[in-house]
């Protein structure tokens, strides 16, 4: 999918959320916290402040982990540029009903610029509703992009992953448990409340995920199933933990 593709696709996902926030969504304000339904050690939080990322979609976007509410992802203001050398993303804060005063790790998906990519080092630089700074290493095998509108997985920290779906942009999918299966490991996502009221977009959503406990050692991948995920095969873990 062309990058152009993928913007618009982000666009249409954020005015449609931004809809469905107005009339009052049966599910609340989407969030790409690390939550779980019935397991305690499907995920865990991250330290309060600073600002994190992983490579996703073949390493043609990034998704910039900040903190704070959970309920209210901040979005990208503009289009990112690269200013001396560095990625600069600014953030906003969703105009939205008011936010859950938790402070949990929260994922913004971001497209590269033309031009960037990820076989060299991607210092991030972010701004707006919150600051930090952060680098990327470079992927060292990016030959096999990911097909369009496929999900794909990148490292945010030691443990912690960010995951890209497709689906509804408000209605993110949340983590139900993490197993060990093989030499993979899997995700598997809560059933959404028979109640949940959806928008009718279909948008990238990023999930995040702690892992680490499951993971093992070298590369990873995640097997992906339920909560109205699409995913047949298993999803490489780009970047380095």
């Amino acid at each position: 999918m062309s990058r152009h593709r993928l913007t618009l696709i982000g666009l249409l996902g954020a005015g449609l959320l931004a809809a469905g926030a107005l009339t009052g969504c049966a599910s609340g304000a989407a969030s790409s916290s690390p939550t779980s339904s019935s397991s305690s050690d499907a995920v865990s939080p991250e330290p309060a402040g600073g600002v994190e990322a992983a490579w996703v979609d073949a390493g043609r976007a990034i998704a910039v982990v900040t903190s704070g509410s959970s309920s209210c992802v901040p979005s990208v203001n503009g289009e990112p540029q690269v200013v001396d050398g560095a990625l600069v993303v600014d953030l906003v804060e969703p105009a939205q009903e008011p936010c859950t005063r938790d402070m949990a790790p929260r994922a913004t998906l971001v497209t590269l610029p033309a031009g960037t990519g990820a076989t060299a080092d991607l210092a991030v630089r972010v701004s707006g509703a919150v600051e930090g700074e952060t680098t990327l290493a470079a992927l060292g095998d990016v030959s096999s992009a990911s097909e369009d509108l496929a999900p794909s997985a990148g490292w945010v920290t030691s443990s912690l992953v960010a995951i890209v779906t497709y689906g509804s942009s408000s209605c993110v999918p949340v983590v139900e448990s993490v197993t060990a299966d093989g030499d993979r490991v899997a995700v598997q996502f809560a059933a959404p409340p028979a109640d949940q009221v959806c928008t009718m977009d279909y948008a990238p959503r990023v999930t995040l995920a702690d892992v680490g406990a499951e993971a093992g050692q070298g590369e990873v991948s995640l097997v992906l199933s339920g909560g109205n995920v699409q995913a047949p095969d298993p999803i490489p873990v780009l970047g380095t933990r």
